[in-house]
């Protein structure tokens, strides 16, 4: 059960981060982590595809591609989500209170790669061997 105080801290772990403003993330000026409340809308269509609109904290998170989100979301269907929002963009919806922090840092870190910029994640993954 993650909390918004593990996204800050797995955030602050990877170079160029910053908290701009309450819950939003980012790598330089790219958006890489967010508090994502859903909006009206949002829960009428999730309603109206038959699924319940989750309720607690919701947390957007950028990852590589759509396959990437859609992937995430067969395997822990409770835990990933999306919205007709987000059609067409590799962002996935997490219910924080049901990842791991384990799977927090991870997705985190895959979405610190997406948007970094390449020399620093060049010399990320050089470290990490």
């Amino acid at each position: 059960m993650a909390t918004w105080y593990d996204v800050a801290r797995i955030v602050r772990e990877l170079a160029l981060t910053s908290e701009p403003s309450p819950h939003e993330w980012r790598v330089g000026k790219k958006l890489l982590a967010w508090e994502r409340p859903l909006r009206p809308s949002e829960r009428e269509a999730l309603e109206h595809e038959g699924l319940e609109p989750p309720d607690g904290e919701i947390l957007g998170v950028r990852v590589s591609d759509e396959g990437v989100k859609f992937g995430l979301i067969a395997d822990e269907p409770d835990v990933y989500f999306t919205t007709p929002h987000f059609d067409g963009y590799p962002v996935v919806l997490v219910r924080l209170a049901k990842i791991a922090v384990r799977d927090l840092e991870d997705l985190i870190t895959e979405a610190w790669l997406t948007q970094a910029p390449r020399k620093l994640v060049q010399e990320f993954l050089a470290d990490s061997r």
